[in-house]
């Protein structure tokens, strides 16, 4: 009988990121609530952080426009 174990899943922020812009995660990587799709620009309705594509560019920009309180 072989015993198998679990393996645990590390992914890097990048890698988070690029999944979050194809559509294969749903979730805020700040909060983890789920996002709202709106053109170019992913942003989450809970937190207000907003993650935007720059035209057809590879290169995206995380904005946090979180306020504590």
């Amino acid at each position: 009988m072989s015993s198998t174990s679990v393996a645990p899943l590390n992914r890097t922020l990048e890698q988070e990121l690029n999944a979050l812009l194809r559509g294969a995660s749903l979730e805020c990587l700040v909060c983890g609530e789920f996002v709202l799709r709106q053109g170019h620009r992913i942003s989450c309705p809970e937190c207000g952080s907003t993650l935007r594509a720059e035209g057809d560019s590879v290169k995206t920009q995380l904005e946090f426009d979180v306020q504590a309180g």
